[in-house]
């Protein structure tokens, strides 16, 4: 069952102009030396000072122009508890765990219907998913390297999954009615949190790996809520359910699901198979409304992709999400409906 929380607020505090970005960053699709498992379960829990800076925000506009918002945290409550676990299966040096488990969707009754037709791809390589009317959820780095914007971000255009048809209908002989085109749209905005930028981190904070962008205009499709992100224990079979365009399958929907193996305060590790071009998907999970018989597919988590950590002096990797905790939730609801009065449960 999806259970209510009491989300904390962030409140809007000072916005400033900032120069432009130069739009110089090169996009890397796979990560390296990040805090991974062992190096997060030792992570100190961030004071109220500390995550007034890293919720605090960067916002760039389609004309380059740049600001940063400064934000308060009200109603934060700072756990100290760590919320782990140790399985951990043995696994190769690869994206594709053993079999491949993906699945490509041909069928445009399943394409273009929810909740695969949430999935968008986006101009820089990456995926995303649609969490309103003119937002799209996506991880940070496939916009931002730390430092500085990525090539092709000032000009950033969001791809909504169409089924090609030619005239009157009539197919065109050698094509196939599976294979999508996209229909694309400029973006207005992109928010992404400070927490991210290596100047407040020290270094890459994976915990931080997500934005959110606004389209110059509503797309008019079914979306998915998001959702506060339960723990291993509160899942049904510990499954995961994700779709996003992935490299080596071009111009194809990828749907997997898989088990999540450990978890910390602020991620997900597991073993979905998923190859470039998937980072940025939206995580998801389907339980029942309180109270009701009814089920639902909320985003509890954003695919940040493929990561090498070093553990104990060896680099090991893995496929990781960024938990939608409350305070990530307020944030996020916060961008999207530009007050918190509409994010005080999630």
């Amino acid at each position: 069952t999806w259970h209510l929380k009491k989300i904390p607020q962030i409140v809007r505090e000072r916005t400033f102009s900032l120069d432009s970005p130069k739009f110089e960053a090169k996009t890397k699709l796979e990560l390296n030396s990040v805090c991974g498992i062992e190096c997060q379960r030792k992570l100190p829990v961030p004071s109220l000072s500390d995550l007034k800076n890293l919720l605090s925000y960067e916002t760039v506009f389609e004309n380059g122009t740049r600001t940063l918002t400064e934000v308060n945290v009200l109603g934060a409550v700072l756990d100290s508890a760590a919320n782990t676990t140790t399985r951990r299966p043995s696994r190769k040096k690869r994206q594709i765990y053993g079999t491949d488990s993906r699945f490509s969707i041909y069928d445009k009754r399943f394409m273009t219907n929810f909740p695969f037709n949430t999935a968008v791809k986006i101009s820089t390589g990456c995926s995303g998913i649609l969490v309103s009317p003119k937002h799209v959820l996506t991880a940070a780095h496939c916009l931002h390297n730390g430092k500085d914007y990525v090539k092709g971000s000032k000009r950033l255009r969001v791809g909504l999954m169409k089924t090609k048809s030619r005239g009157n209908g009539r197919k065109r002989k050698g094509t196939s009615d599976g294979i999508p085109s996209f229909q694309w749209t400029r973006v207005k905005s992109t928010h992404i949190p400070k927490g991210w930028f290596k100047g407040v981190s020290g270094d890459i904070a994976l915990d931080y790996d997500y934005a959110v962008l606004e389209l110059k205009r509503p797309h008019k499709r079914k979306y998915m809520e998001l959702g506060i992100s339960p723990t291993i224990k509160m899942m049904p079979g510990s499954m995961i359910h994700f779709s996003g365009f992935d490299n080596d399958r071009s111009g194809q929907l990828v749907y997997r699901f898989c088990s999540i193996s450990d978890e910390s305060n602020d991620l997900f590790y597991q073993y979905c198979d998923a190859e470039p071009g998937s980072t940025g998907s939206g995580i998801y999970l389907r339980l029942k409304e309180p109270n009701k018989k009814k089920w639902k597919r909320k985003i509890i988590a954003v695919y940040s992709g493929h990561q090498w950590v070093d553990i104990n002096g060896e680099q090991q990797d893995y496929n990781v999400a960024v938990r939608i905790t409350p305070l990530k939730y307020a944030q996020i609801c916060f961008w999207i409906h530009g007050n918190d009065e509409s994010c005080t449960q999630g």
